[in-house]
C-alpha cells in the first residue's frame, strides 16, 4: 500500500514539475537529452548547485537542487538515500542510478539522466528534473495517439525487468509529445527472483530483444557500480520468467497479437 506521507511527496513533487520556468518554454519533448546523454551526465556531475528546497515529507527526505540560470538544466531531484530500510522497503539511491544505466543499455530514453554526486557531505542520486509533464492522473482522460500504447508496453516490460514494486501511478509523468517518462527507482532491483509487478499482454519486439540478450558480463560492466551479483542475477531471473509468460501468451493468442510494434 502506499503511505500516506509518499503520496504527499509525490503530489509536491508533479506539482513543483509543472511549475512553468521564469523567461522559459517547456519543450514539447522534455527528453532534451536525446542524442546528447553524456553532456547532460557531465553538466549534473559538475553544475554548481545554488541551493536545495528541501520538503519536509515523505520517509526518503525529497529534495529539489536548483542550478544558476542558462545553464543545460535549472534543477534536479536530489535524492542521497542510503541503502537501508524505508518503511518495509530497502531503498537506496544507487537503484535510480542503475535504472538510468539500464535505460541507455537498452535503449528506451523512459528515464532521466542521473548520476552519483556528494553534496555537503552527503552522496546520492541527482535526477534531471522534467520541465512541461503531466501527470499520469492528468493524461488518463485525455484522447490518446496511437503510439501510447507502445509506451505502456514498453515501461511494463521494464517495470517487470527491474523488479519494480512501487506502483504509484505519481512516478509516470507525460510530455507534450506523449512520451512516457518513469521516475523514482529506489526501490527496485531487489533481488526477488519471481515478483514480475506487471501484467504482460503485448510486447514490442526491438525492446524485448535487447532484453533477451541480456547477458551477467554484459550487466555487471554497465551496472556492477551500483548492483551486487545477486541483484544482477535476480533480474537476469525475472528476464526469463518473463520469457516464459511471454511464450505462454503466444501459445494462447498468437505471435501476431503479442508482439504488436
Amino acid at each position: 500500500m502506499l503511505s500516506y506521507a509518499r503520496l504527499l511527496h509525490t503530489i509536491l513533487f508533479l506539482f513543483l514539475a509543472q511549475a512553468p520556468a521564469p523567461a522559459a518554454t517547456a519543450p514539447a519533448v522534455a527528453r532534451v537529452w536525446d542524442g546528447r546523454p553524456a553532456e547532460y551526465e557531465e553538466f549534473l556531475r559538475t553544475a554548481p548547485i545554488e541551493r536545495v528546497e528541501m520538503i519536509p515529507l515523505g520517509v526518503t527526505r525529497p529534495r529539489r537542487a536548483f542550478f544558476a540560470p542558462g545553464g543545460l538544466a535549472r534543477s534536479a531531484a536530489w535524492k542521497p538515500l542510503r541503502p537501508s530500510y524505508q518503511g518495509g522497503w530497502f531503498e537506496s539511491y544507487k537503484s535510480e542510478i542503475a535504472a538510468y544505466e539500464l535505460d541507455k543499455l537498452l535503449g528506451l530514453g523512459m528515464v532521466p539522466p542521473t548520476i552519483e554526486r556528494t553534496y555537503q557531505r552527503e552522496t546520492g542520486a541527482l535526477v534531471l528534473w522534467l520541465e512541461g509533464v503531466k501527470s499520469w492522473e492528468q493524461a488518463l482522460a485525455l484522447p490518446k495517439p496511437d503510439s501510447w500504447s507502445r509506451q505502456l508496453a514498453r515501461m511494463k516490460l521494464f517495470d517487470d525487468l527491474i523488479g519494480n514494486p512501487d506502483d504509484n501511478k505519481g512516478n509516470l509523468l507525460v510530455d507534450g509529445e506523449w512520451n512516457l517518462y518513469l521516475i523514482d527507482h529506489s526501490r527496485s532491483f531487489m533481488e526477488d527472483r519471481n515478483m514480475l509487478p506487471q501484467k504482460l499482454d503485448h510486447v514490442e519486439t526491438a525492446l524485448w530483444e535487447k532484453m533477451a540478450a541480456l547477458d551477467e558480463p554484459g550487466l555487471k560492466a554497465a551496472l556492477g557500480a551500483w548492483l551486487s551479483d545477486k541483484q544482477i542475477r535476480a533480474m537476469l531471473a525475472r528476464r526469463d520468467r518473463m520469457k516464459t509468460t511471454i511464450d505462454d501468451l503466444v501459445k494462447k493468442n498468437g505471435k501476431r497479437a503479442v508482439f504488436v510494434w
